[in-house]
């Protein structure tokens, strides 16, 4: 049976990485370094050949895609977007720390939202109503690899709904530029909406001996 195959690739660093701050749909750009860095990951390792590139509508995404696979034109689907931290955009713990909505928010991001953003159960319906939907899409469309090209919040927590072997979002953690690699049965699929989670993304370039 054909089994189906996405690539799972968090975005470039971006001006506003390590800060501290809560960056979700702000559309920043790539740091310089971020996009040196990409350019030097595609020398050392292979990121993996497809058909199909999907990117999050944030400039983040959309300028990771053209760097890592400047000939497919990607297609956008707004919701892998990162989580909307609405009020608290840009703003670090520290600055929200008095805020007694984020306190709540600490506490149980599930259930609680920013103010004028989502709760981390409307993030979570949201970007998996999209797998789904690609997931289905692709075993339909005769296409057998794409890549995704969205944030570290999708992702983690794309992997913990459906990847197997089963782990807590946290410990699905990557670095800017790299990600997961997922094959789709459409048996398993169908039967438990699961997917294997078999390879880092991309792989190391083997050495010459």
């Amino acid at each position: 049976m054909q089994s189906y195959y996405i690539h799972f690739i968090r975005h470039g660093m971006t001006v506003e990485d390590n800060k501290g701050k809560y960056i979700g749909q702000t559309d920043v750009p790539l740091s310089k370094k971020g996009i040196d860095d990409l350019i030097k990951y595609d020398t050392l390792y292979k990121y993996p050949g497809v058909g199909a590139v999907y990117t999050s509508p944030l400039l983040r995404c959309v300028q990771t895609c053209n760097i890592l696979y400047p000939n497919i034109k990607p297609e956008v689907i707004r919701d892998f977007a990162e989580c909307n931290f609405g009020e608290w955009e840009g703003k670090t713990a520290k600055e929200l720390a008095g805020n007694p909505k984020f306190v709540q928010w600490l506490a149980n991001s599930r259930d609680n939202a920013p103010e004028n953003g989502e709760s981390g159960a409307e993030f979570t319906r949201r970007i998996c109503r999209a797998f789904e939907k690609l997931a289905g899409e692709l075993m339909s469309s005769g296409k057998t690899e794409a890549a995704v090209i969205t944030h570290a919040g999708v992702i983690t927590t794309l992997m913990s709904v459906y990847g197997l072997p089963q782990a807590e979002a946290y410990k699905w953690k990557m670095d800017n530029g790299f990600g997961y690699s997922v094959r789709i049965t459409p048996f398993l699929w169908m039967r438990d909406k699961v997917v294997e989670v078999y390879d880092y993304c991309p792989r190391e370039i083997e050495q010459e001996e």
